[in-house]
């Protein structure tokens, strides 16, 4: 009999899009979440913070904010049910710079009508940016949802196609905006 031992540990750096929460099991990258991050686990999960065993990570967030870096060649894991497993899969496999629909993904998969799952799939992505969902948009190229918010979006998007000047991130804005939906939710 196996038993599968996790050991947990996080650590928090800060970005041009705000401050980000690495966890790692091992020596695997298992979530990459916003401050504000929609579908955020229970920090709890995290395990202790150890900032040890994070450098090559936070050097290439530091190189893709940079413009210096195209993907991410680290050990990652995302944890997730069999679709949730396959929409992560094509969503890793999404060039620098380009984009999809969740449409196009769930053609993909073999079913059109499933483009509100893939969606509810991508809103779980527990590895943001290093699995880009945020090139993954809405019918017709439309920016929609992002676990990050949408400011956080249109800066990838936007720092890919070469332009990070054209859009900002205001994170003191998002961080009063949640705390005030927090406060009224």
């Amino acid at each position: 009999m196996s038993t599968n031992r996790h050991t947990y540990r996080h650590t928090v750096t800060g970005s041009l899009i705000g401050e980000l929460t690495l966890v790692a099991d091992g020596e695997e990258l298992v979530g990459l979440y916003f401050a504000h991050h929609w579908y955020r686990p229970d920090p709890a999960t995290f395990g202790p913070r150890d900032d040890r065993g994070f450098a090559a990570a936070t050097s290439r967030l530091g190189e893709y904010f940079a413009g210096e870096r195209t993907a991410f060649d680290l050990p990652v894991r995302a944890d997730g049910d069999e679709f949730q497993s396959a929409v992560w899969q094509r969503i890793a496999a999404i060039p620098y710079g380009e984009t999809t629909t969740y449409g196009d993904i769930a053609r993909d998969l073999g079913d059109p009508a499933l483009a509100r799952d893939v969606g509810a799939a991508v809103g779980r992505n527990p590895l943001c940016v290093v699995v880009p969902c945020h090139r993954v948009l809405g019918k017709g190229g439309a920016l929609t949802g992002y676990a990050g918010g949408l400011r956080r979006k249109r800066f990838l998007l936007d720092l890919e196609a070469g332009r990070p000047w054209l859009s900002s991130v205001d994170t003191a804005v998002d961080t009063a905006v949640a705390t005030a939906a927090g406060a009224t939710g």
